[in-house]
C-alpha cells in the first residue's frame, strides 16, 4: 500500500491509482454510458490543448473541485450520468486521480481505481498473476491521505489476498471521513450529494479501468469479459 503523490512516484508493478472521490468513479460512469477512451492528463491546459488538436471531443474535470474555466463537465459522476458520452474520447484533467497515473511512472500496468471498479479490478488482476502489485490511495490533491481512497485500497488489497471485506463497514468508515461532509454542504455545491452515491455503490461496475501508454499519452479505457 502507497498514499499520495510520492507513493504513485515509487509504486512498481502493476499499479492501481485509486481516486474514489470523484476522479475514477467519474471515469467508471462516463465508461458505462459507451465513452470510449478516456485520456488522461496531468494539467488543465494540456485538456484543452488535446481537444484543440481533435485528439478529444471533451474536457472533464475540476480545480479544487470546481470545473475549469472552457471545460465541457466537471470531475461529477452525477454529471456524468446524464452527459451524452457514448462513443466519445474524453480528456480528464484532476488534482489527484489523473496527476497519479501520470506520476506512476515506475508501473509496468496501470488501472484506474475506485469502489465502483474494485471487483472487476481485482479479477483482473488475479487472471493475470503479476509477480508484484501496487496500490496507491492518491487522497486529497495526492498530498493528503482520505479515509475513501485509503479504505478502497485496504478493501482492493483484501480481496486480492482471498478475504471478503465487510462492505457496511468499509462504508461507514468512509461515511464518518472528513471528505465525505463536502457532499450536500450548501457552501460547496460543486460537491453534489449524488456524486457520494455514485462513488459509495461498491463492486456496481462489470468492468476494470486499464490505462495505457501510448504516442506519449495515457489512455484509460474499460476492460470487459472479465469471469
Amino acid at each position: 500500500m502507497y498514499s499520495l503523490l510520492n507513493g504513485a512516484q515509487e509504486a512498481t508493478g502493476t499499479t492501481i491509482i485509486i481516486d474514489v472521490y470523484r476522479a475514477f468513479t467519474t471515469a467508471a460512469v462516463a465508461f458505462s454510458r459507451g465513452a470510449k477512451e478516456i485520456i488522461l492528463v496531468s494539467e488543465i491546459e494540456e485538456a484543452i490543448s488535446l481537444r484543440a488538436k481533435r485528439l478529444g471531443e471533451l474536457c472533464v474535470g475540476e480545480v479544487d473541485g470546481i470545473k475549469p474555466d472552457m471545460f465541457d463537465l466537471g470531475n461529477s459522476p452525477h454529471e456524468m450520468s446524464s452527459a451524452d458520452v457514448n462513443g466519445k474520447t474524453l480528456i480528464q484533467s484532476t488534482r489527484a486521480g489523473t496527476v497519479g497515473v501520470n506520476a506512476a511512472m515506475k508501473a509496468e500496468k496501470i488501472y484506474a481505481g475506485a469502489l465502483v471498479t474494485a471487483a472487476a479490478t481485482t479479477k483482473s488482476i488475479l487472471n493475470q498473476n503479476p509477480e508484484t502489485v501496487s496500490i496507491v490511495a492518491m487522497g486529497a490533491g495526492g498530498k493528503n491521505r482520505t479515509d475513501e481512497d485509503e479504505q478502497c485500497g485496504l478493501y482492493i488489497k483484501n480481496l486480492l489476498q482471498g478475504r471478503s471485506p465487510d462492505k457496511l463497514a468499509v462504508l461507514a468508515l468512509i461515511e464518518a471521513g472528513e471528505e465525505s461532509q463536502k457532499f450536500g454542504n450548501p457552501h460547496l455545491p460543486h460537491f453534489h450529494t449524488n456524486d457520494k452515491k455514485w462513488a459509495l455503490d461498491i463492486d456496481c461496475m462489470n468492468f476494470a479501468i486499464v490505462v495505457s501508454r501510448e504516442k506519449g499519452l495515457l489512455i484509460a479505457r474499460p476492460e470487459y469479459g472479465l469471469h
